[in-house]
């Protein structure tokens, strides 16, 4: 099997699986009904030489990742829903997205950055350490929390269909469910380890940033300024991680930097959910419409 880009992603979706390769992104989803169908668009990579440059591409493939994981879910729960009256508009979709990340912004940033200049006005080295740790017990509870709801299960079950399908595909094994069976569930490129590294990385920059900019005089202003310095931050925290998280995920090998990448993968074993061979059989659909490799078992819809 050739391949074409040693780096195919994916993300896992209302009853399917969305795969990207390069330029091309593949959504399949298995309707009631039993059917599989799957959606594929071209998304233009020509960008500008800075957009590419280290540190900064992290941040543009962020932001990438949003609008088009946007329209691959809106995709996902419009096919996967029986009754056409339940299903979103576009309007509804954007807004529920932007909803969402208000609610992550205020929730894993603002919250605990306003908490800790209350309890411990005065002493950065303090309030740095437990915003820090505050922020990663929110992220870890959330994530633990969702995991008990049915629906949750079902997307984290399609995201270790996702994560097998891809390490079939990388060990140059023939597509199909059985193959792909084999495999953990566990894959260091993940989303999932993408935003636990960017939680423990924010506590270096942060705090450093802290210690280098004047405090000012009332605790209201300086929460004001932590609040603002931390969603300003936030698109070169990314982009630390996105280095941090391509280099990690090719060099395993090293001792040191698998028990860096450690965590993220341990953080996995909860976001990802073992998948029967109906789920596999729809990610290998989106992997191979991805790769331009013919498809049998599946209609194309728009």
């Amino acid at each position: 099997m050739e391949k074409k880009c040693k780096n195919v992603g994916g993300q896992a979706v209302i009853e399917g699986v969305m795969m990207r390769n390069g330029s091309m992104v593949a959504t399949a989803v298995r309707k009631p009904n039993g059917e599989i169908v799957y959606k594929k668009t071209h998304i233009s990579s020509n960008r500008k030489k800075f957009f590419q440059l280290p540190f900064i591409r992290g941040a543009v493939v962020l932001f990438d990742s949003l609008v088009v994981g946007m329209k691959e879910l809106t995709f996902s729960a419009n096919e996967s829903e029986e009754n056409e009256e339940e299903q979103l508009s576009n309007k509804e979709a954007v807004m529920t997205t932007l909803f969402s990340l208000a609610l992550g912004i205020g929730l894993f940033i603002v919250l605990p950055s306003i908490i800790s200049t209350f309890l411990f006005n005065g002493n950065k080295g303090y309030t740095n350490i437990f915003e820090g740790v505050l922020r990663l017990v929110l992220f870890l509870g959330y994530i633990w929390a969702i995991s008990f709801s049915k629906e949750i299960k079902r997307v984290f079950e399609y995201h270790g269909a996702e994560h097998k399908t891809i390490y079939a595909y990388e060990n140059n094994k023939e597509l199909t469910p059985e193959n792909a069976q084999a495999f953990t569930t566990l894959h260091p490129r993940c989303g999932t380890s993408f935003l636990l590294t960017v939680m423990l990385i924010a506590i270096m920059v942060f705090s450093l940033i802290d210690y280098i900019l004047p405090t000012p005089n009332t605790v209201y202003m300086k929460i004001l300024m932590r609040v603002v310095l931390r969603v300003v931050m936030m698109p070169l925290i990314a982009g630390i991680s996105y280095e941090f998280q391509r280099f990690s995920s090719n060099h395993l090998d090293n001792f040191f930097i698998k028990a860096l990448a450690y965590p993220g993968l341990a953080l996995q074993k909860i976001t990802t959910k073992e998948p029967d061979l109906k789920q596999l059989e729809v990610a290998i659909v989106a992997m191979k419409v991805a790769l331009g490799l013919e498809v049998e078992n599946a209609r194309e819809t728009k």
